[in-house]
């Protein structure tokens, strides 16, 4: 155990007088030692009696030795020019003295800790632990190690800036002085007397790179006013942003007591802080599971499905989409809350993709179930495709975050195959158009399509047809196979778009052309990997 030493003396002395736990004690005199906040708050405080009744001067002595890491340390220094020592009503509360540790017991004994609001008291127990897991449990996920994150109100920080003004104004009248680096983080503390805890109830690890989540949140509504004195001395803090039910966020509340200087502070808070009556509330026990990440390939045989939902002012066109057709089974095998879906490009509702199908992946947000074996990927493949004859996917495969990024390089930098009936307004021979199959890496002007220009901003955007290769029907239609650069508007290359894509079809073959069907054919996209 890290040890606490003459030098701490008038801290541990100041803070029972003042109405503070004993965990919070060994924060304010920057012990680092996790395992001494493990233990119970009765032998703490017993342990802490003890050191006040001993009268060595010895820097190294105190009734907590042990040989754990070097703590943080309060500084001997000189004695610098401070604050006046005001509060909100002008001076400095006063407090017991330092020699009557029986009334310092007295003090704290029982209280709700004036620093902490009870949180490193009350939700330190194992019966808040046993909550705790009661609710991981309950939510039925899947997970292999934890990682805890705790919400705290914001008044916990003026509460804290309080008691170090009143514990380092003290300091300096003996010599010494306390640093506000010094104090080790409430977060922390609770976290080192927390996990452990957890972890053996869960049966699983702490670890902080962990997907899963089990987050806290507290309030304590006594107090809630706290903060408020704050929006007065510094208002440009406090702004009010979308999806903040209210401006005296943590971040704000610490910005302003960085800014605000230490007498106007003490002014308007007192100092040292006063006992509240009640505990902080845990409002809030939340789990969490990172995203999950599936890719596969499709393929749409249906001319009357879009890739996704369409919705128009509110009114539904079509009664399904590809990504509701793969993803129902997704969300129902996963149990997760939501989706995103993503693809490797899109088709018109009107347009098949044939071939070895379009890439997409979708995103699972806080799924319950994680683990799945290739044989029960492949089961929920087949059963996607034994669901509707409109779409078929191949490839179902579990990808990292990381691994999407390729999906979405090809969106704009591979090419696309396609295959288009056309039709034209004069009679055409074979020999008219076979003219086509010669021409090589065709450059084309596309203005933005008028039936996409309320989704999409105007602009001309340069694309590339690789090749061309024609297939004579009848003397009005013949079917002509592209390579294409990513992201070219084949449809408006048909029928030219009113002439906002030069050249066209059209124009090449000197007359009216439009297109009936189109089809993808392929997307040179090699992602995901081949199962």
């Amino acid at each position: 155990m890290s040890s606490l030493t003459e030098k701490d003396r008038p801290v541990v002395q100041l803070l029972l007088n003042t109405g503070t736990c004993p965990r919070c004690i060994l924060r304010f005199c920057g012990v680092g030692s996790q395992v001494l906040y493990r233990h119970p708050a009765k032998d703490l405080m017993k342990d802490l009696q003890e050191f006040l009744k001993n009268n060595q001067e010895k820097e190294d002595t105190g009734c907590l030795d042990g040989a754990d890491p070097p703590s943080k340390r309060i500084r001997l220094e000189q004695t610098q020019e401070g604050p006046d020592d005001v509060n909100h009503n002008g001076v400095l509360q006063q407090v017991p003295s330092m020699n009557d540790g029986n009334a310092a017991m007295e003090s704290s004994a029982g209280k709700v800790c004036n620093v902490c609001l009870g949180i490193l008291q009350d939700f330190c127990e194992t019966d808040f632990v046993k909550k705790v897991c009661q609710k991981v449990n309950s939510a039925d996920y899947q997970f292999t190690s934890f990682v805890f994150s705790v919400s705290l109100p914001p008044q916990l920080s003026v509460r804290e800036r309080a008691a170090w003004l009143g514990v380092k104004q003290e300091m300096r009248n003996l010599g010494f002085s306390l640093a506000k680096d010094d104090i080790v983080q409430l977060k922390e503390a609770y976290k080192w007397i927390i996990h452990p805890q957890l972890s053996e109830e869960l049966g699983v690890p702490a670890d902080g790179k962990s997907l899963f989540e089990v987050s806290v949140v507290f309030a304590h509504p006594e107090t809630d006013k706290e903060c408020h004195f704050l929006a007065t001395a510094c208002p440009d803090c406090f702004k009010p942003a979308k999806n903040k039910q209210s401006v005296f966020t943590r971040m704000a509340v610490i910005k302003a007591l960085e800014k605000i200087k230490e007498e106007d502070f003490l002014k308007h808070f007192p100092c040292p802080p006063s006992s509240p009556k009640k505990l902080c509330d845990a409002l809030e026990i939340q789990c969490n599971n990172g995203a999950v990440f599936v890719a596969g390939r499709y393929n749409k045989y249906s001319r009357n499905l879009p890739q996704t939902p369409w919705i128009i002012d509110g009114e539904r066109k079509l009664e399904s989409s590809v990504e509701e057709l793969i993803s129902e089974h997704l969300m129902a095998e996963f149990k997760a809350d939501s989706f995103n879906f993503s693809s490797s490009g899109r088709e018109d509702v009107d347009v098949r993709t044939l071939g070895n199908g379009r890439p997409f992946a979708i995103e699972l947000v806080n799924p319950r179930r994680i683990h799945f074996t290739a044989e029960e990927m492949k089961r929920l493949q087949q059963a996607i495709n034994n669901s509707s004859d409109k779409i078929q996917v191949r490839d179902l495969q579990l990808v990292t975050r990381e691994a999407i990024g390729r999906m979405k390089e090809g969106e704009e930098e591979k090419t696309k195959t396609y295959s288009a009936l056309i039709w034209t307004d004069r009679a055409i021979q074979r020999e008219d158009i076979t003219f086509l199959d010669d021409i090589k890496e065709l450059k084309l002007d596309q203005k933005t399509p008028l039936r996409v220009l309320h989704r999409r901003p105007l602009a001309v955007r340069c694309r590339v047809i690789h090749t061309m290769r024609s297939e004579y029907i009848d003397e009005h239609h013949f079917r002509l196979h592209l390579k294409t650069q990513a992201g070219t508007y084949i449809k408006e290359f048909v029928h030219g778009d009113f002439g906002r894509t030069k050249p066209n079809i059209g124009s090449l073959l000197n007359r009216t052309a439009d297109i009936l069907e189109l089809d993808v054919e392929s997307v040179d996209v090699d992602w995901p990997p081949t199962l």
